[in-house]
């Protein structure tokens, strides 16, 4: 089931109202995926550094934690806490050692890494998992969302979409893939490393691949069309926009809309009918294997 909702800004004046907007529309897609919820959003950057987005057991002593990350010669590092969820600003020199340490903390997962996006997920309710996490009172100029059902893994924060594989890109999926054992044991060769199960961290990974080989976004949907078996709609952020992408049959549910203002996407239109501007905006469901994308210049 799963419910996919997708926001990019064309007007800089909304910014303000992204987060807002986003939890809208998954309180209203709550009933396709109670189990758990994730989000994206892209921020403004904070120049000179990455933003590391980990989540922490309630054991975790923060402060002690941004201390031992911290070199004896560095700055202290600035952070967010949100709820379960830390957003921790590190220099670039930094951040592969970093990095490097939060992996060998116990109850601790870096949930996502870039100069712009923070990943947040957990599992309940998407309207409460928003609540837990302010998503209304986020600005940015994009963001994805999910909203899970679980029907092939347990239900965990881990499961729970977006999933990440590289910087300031992420995926949410709806659908299932056939082959994704055997195009992980393929990434895996190719140096790629995944921290679940799911479906879904394949296809992300995939993505990643193409375009850490310089390929472009439009040209990395195209060729997982050939790559990954299955029945799926893909919404995927970058930095810079986001991409939208079903499978050749198309079977899972989808629209979308564009005003001059914004673009959206939802697994059904009731997700979109409180964004500003909804009246006169251009409806459409995008076609099967067709790959749809907005960039900021």
């Amino acid at each position: 089931m799963c419910g996919i909702a997708g926001l990019f800004l064309k007007d800089d004046r909304l910014a303000p109202k992204l987060g807002g907007l986003l939890a809208g529309m998954l309180g209203t897609l709550s009933d396709r995926g109670p189990d758990s919820a994730g989000f994206a959003v892209y921020g403004p950057e904070i120049p000179g550094a990455i933003k590391i987005t980990i989540r922490a057991g309630a054991e975790v002593d923060i402060e002690r934690l941004l201390e031992d990350l911290s070199s004896p010669t560095a700055a202290p590092l600035g952070h967010t806490a949100r709820d379960t969820h830390v957003v921790i600003a590190v220099p670039v020199a930094q951040a592969a050692a970093v990095r490097a340490k939060l992996a060998i903390e116990p109850d601790i997962s870096i949930v996502g890494a870039g100069r712009r996006m923070e990943i947040f997920k957990e599992v309940g309710r998407p309207d409460e998992v928003a609540r837990r996490f302010d998503l209304a009172k986020m600005a940015g100029t994009h963001a994805i969302g999910h909203t899970r059902m679980a029907t092939e893994s347990a239900v965990t924060t881990a499961g729970a979409h977006p999933f990440t594989t590289g910087p300031d890109q992420c995926l949410v999926h709806n659908g299932s893939l056939s082959n994704h054992c055997s195009v992980r044991r393929d990434l895996v060769r190719r140096g790629l490393a995944f921290q679940t199960d799911n479906d879904s961290e394949v296809a992300a990974g995939y993505l990643t691949w193409k375009l850490h080989d310089g390929w472009s976004l439009a040209q990395a949907l195209e060729s997982s069309l050939d790559a990954l078996d299955g029945f799926y709609t893909f919404v995927v952020g970058t930095e810079s926009g986001f991409g939208v992408l079903r499978d050749p049959i198309a079977c899972k549910p989808a629209v979308m809309a564009e005003t001059d203002s914004w673009v959206a996407f939802g697994s059904e239109y009731r997700a979109l009918v409180d964004l500003p501007g909804i009246d006169t905006a251009k409806i459409w469901e995008p076609e099967p294997a067709k790959v749809y994308q907005w960039e900021r210049h």
